[in-house]
């Protein structure tokens, strides 16, 4: 009998995982409005049931798929930093991860389009602090205590900085000039430079 639940287990597991991936693929291809439960379900192999077992509805799978981005992008962002032994250089090359990730179609339209017209501004801004913003005010505050930021208040810049960031990347997301996306992180690198004091 245990066999058998832990099976089941895995196999809902497995049937949730389904249902993430090709909604990634449709939400990425088609975009969210574009994209009926049906397409969903058919892709995914199940039936509307097995959706349901797993999420309230279509909006419930797209807020999941989302925490997957945003999950992604953190860790391609954290990976990036981590590589750095300065707390500058970790500032720095995060930010800049962070707009090279975004550039990407499929996070493009899933975290920065899509996500804050499905969910609204208030429900996506508040995903959005809980995966990046975190971080980023946590290195600004190490930065401040270390000297090497003027000591201030650390909120508004962070919000200052990552509300940069994310409108650098919907723009990216507009633009058809490759040459932008290296105009772009330069102009990070000289704000971010900014800060730093002396």
């Amino acid at each position: 009998m245990p066999q058998e639940h832990g099976a089941r287990a895995r196999q809902r597991e497995q049937t949730r995982l389904t249902l993430l991936r090709e909604g990634r693929r449709l939400f990425a291809e088609l975009g969210y409005g574009a994209v009926s439960l049906a397409e969903i379900v058919t892709a995914a192999g199940v039936t509307k049931g097995a959706l349901y077992h797993h999420f309230d509805g279509k909006t419930a799978l797209f807020r999941a798929v989302l925490e997957d981005v945003q999950e992604e992008v953190g860790r391609r962002v954290a990976g990036a930093a981590d590589a750095r032994d300065d707390s500058w250089d970790q500032l720095v090359t995060g930010c800049q991860e962070f707009i090279t990730a975004t550039t990407a179609p499929d996070i493009q339209r899933i975290m920065l389009v899509d996500g804050p017209a499905v969910l609204g501004w208030t429900e996506w801004r508040a995903m959005d602090e809980a995966s990046s913003a975190r971080h980023l005010t946590e290195a600004l505050t190490a930065l401040v205590d270390e000297g090497v930021i003027a000591p201030q208040p650390v909120a508004p810049l962070a919000h200052l900085l990552s509300g940069a960031m994310n409108e650098a990347a919907l723009w990216l997301a507009t633009t058809a000039d490759p040459a932008d996306l290296t105009d772009t992180r330069a102009a990070l690198g000289r704000l971010l430079g900014a800060l730093r004091v002396g």
